[in-house]
């Protein structure tokens, strides 16, 4: 069984956001979210198994009513990942249930 990460209640600005080097995942949601923990798995597997996501800065960002970040993305689902390049938006992956669809996002930086 995989730990549950814990979503960061402190999420950066969009700006800074925006000014990141290299690539990014975004997962937005929240700890007691059902669709969040049952995704868990499927992301940490994915990760585990892509040699480049060392490279990957992965950051877990607590999301709802109030919360900028994920409004500025537009974040109607959780968990929704959100692959950044330098920044901008390569693609997202909504409510993943299996490490490959997670890889296939991946795949794509």
């Amino acid at each position: 069984m995989h730990d549950i990460p814990s979503y960061s209640p402190q999420a950066p600005e969009r700006a800074e956001v925006d000014a990141l080097p290299g690539l990014t995942l975004l997962q937005f949601g929240a700890d007691w979210c059902g669709h969040c923990q049952a995704a868990a798995p499927a992301v940490a597997e994915a990760l585990q198994a892509d040699p480049a996501a060392s490279a990957l800065r992965h950051l877990l960002v607590e999301d709802g009513p109030g919360r900028p970040l994920g409004r500025s993305f537009r974040v109607k689902l959780w968990p929704t990942l959100i692959l950044l390049r330098d920044g901008q938006e390569v693609d997202r992956l909504v409510r993943p249930t299996e490490a490959a669809a997670v890889a296939r996002l991946l795949a794509q930086g």
